[in-house]
């Protein structure tokens, strides 16, 4: 007779039963997650992939200035492979072109995402960046004759030429209208470039006259004050830019945004702000890297032209520099949106006059180098001159072809008075 079953081995036998589905399902289930997990990572890695290659696309192939970016590291080359000062200067200056436009596109990008504030730092800081490279490069080889002239340069190149060629070309598209825009931004911006020509001039006035208490000494400390006093007065404007006093700027803006004009101007970045930041890294190593060959090869390059170095410093070297800023002010213009285009070119003025000259005289106080403000007596009358022509053609308010012409003629008046110069500074002293 055979022993009635007890519930141990009733849930024994239902266990053996149950036991090849459980297992089933859970190695159903295992792979299930698996399968998932490794999908997800696939995903996720292709999406790092697409990115980083749309990253590269946006910043190296997109713009059609970047066909110059070969150029640069041919310069590099031919330093080592010839020695010929004279093309590795010229292959130095077409390779730092389209660097020069990928640091302002690069921070535009990361202005994006900091806001109005720290945008408008960024801009003061990476605007110029290609100027302040070079010139700190200038500055520990203690040419600071060359960062005298070539930031000088910067800011006539911005005055004169890309403004009177924006003014010219936005005056033709638009004949017979009339192009307006904002006075008081302009009147502000005025202002403060007399104040940049003030401390630049008084150190050199007082060189001249021979009136200082202590020779050569008290010039350069008068600099080094000026130039403090310089760097709080470009903090200032942009806090009443940014902040106290922004619907001054807004002002023009804000009407065409009610009359429906400016409705597509609100573009969404296209890179990520870590790219940004990335790529503004990379970008101010390479300039940093070409403006060494490019200031090492600026003697050999007059020898070699026959052409002076202030020519080179004051003239080529800032129309290479400003090349992209030339073209973003003309563009601008030509579409009809003027205040744009004073703010690249005689905004880029102010951040040179009262932001990127002033640091330089800090930074070669603290180099141990003699940098000062003055730039001779021929370099601040063209300064002073140039900036009397500007704000009297600002003063109104409006533009056309022919304040474009007269300041294009301006212009080419300044090169060749530079082309026939020759800086002695040694004679003077």
């Amino acid at each position: 007779m055979e022993p009635p079953p007890t519930l141990d081995n009733i849930d024994f036998e239902s266990d053996e039963e149950e036991s090849p589905l459980t297992l089933s399902q859970s190695f159903h289930f295992e792979t299930t997650t698996t399968t998932t997990s490794s999908h997800m990572k696939s995903q996720m890695f292709r999406k790092l992939h697409s990115t980083a290659f749309h990253s590269v696309y946006i910043v190296l192939f997109k713009a059609k200035i970047n066909v110059l970016l070969p150029f640069g590291p041919l310069a590099v080359l031919l330093h080592y492979l010839t020695g010929s000062h004279g093309w590795v200067f010229f292959f130095s200056l077409l390779g730092i072109a389209p660097l020069a436009e990928r640091l302002g596109y690069a921070t535009e990008q990361l202005a994006c995402y900091t806001g109005n504030t720290v945008g408008g730092l960024l801009n003061a800081t990476f605007g110029n960046a290609t100027e302040m490279i070079i010139s700190i490069y200038a500055l520990k080889n203690g040419m600071i004759r060359v960062v005298q002239q070539s930031l000088l340069g910067s800011i006539l190149s911005n005055m004169l030429l890309v403004l009177g060629c924006a003014f010219f070309t936005g005056g033709i598209v638009h004949y017979p209208k009339v192009q307006r825009f904002n006075q008081t931004a302009a009147i502000v911006s005025s202002g403060l470039l007399l104040m940049a020509v003030m401390g630049i001039l008084f150190p050199a006035v007082l060189h001249f006259t021979h009136t200082e208490v202590h020779f050569g000494k008290s010039e350069l400390a008068l600099s080094r004050f000026s130039s403090c006093v310089m760097l709080v007065a470009y903090a200032s404007y942009l806090f009443f830019q940014l902040k106290s006093h922004a619907n001054l700027y807004d002002s023009v803006d804000e009407e065409r945004e009610t009359n429906g004009d400016d409705s597509d101007d609100e573009e969404a970045p296209e890179i990520t702000m870590w790219e940004a930041i990335a790529w503004l890294t990379v970008l101010t190593l390479w300039v940093s890297v070409l403006s060494g060959y490019l200031v090492d090869a600026i003697q050999g390059a007059s020898d070699s032209w026959n052409m002076p170095v202030s020519f080179i410093s004051v003239i080529l070297l800032p129309i290479v520099g400003n090349a992209a800023e030339h073209a973003s002010a003309i563009m601008f213009a030509m579409k009809d949106k003027l205040d744009i285009t004073l703010g690249v070119a005689i905004g880029s003025s102010t951040q040179i006059s009262m932001f990127v000259i002033p640091f330089c005289v800090v930074v070669g106080w603290i180099m141990g180098q003699p940098m000062d403000l003055n730039f001779q007596l021929f370099e601040t009358a063209t300064l002073f001159i140039t900036v009397l022509v500007v704000a009297f053609m600002l003063q109104e308010g409006t533009s056309n072809y022919f304040k474009g012409l007269m300041l294009i003629l301006c212009y080419l008046i300044v090169a060749a008075s530079f082309f026939v110069h020759v800086d002695n500074k040694s004679d003077d002293d």
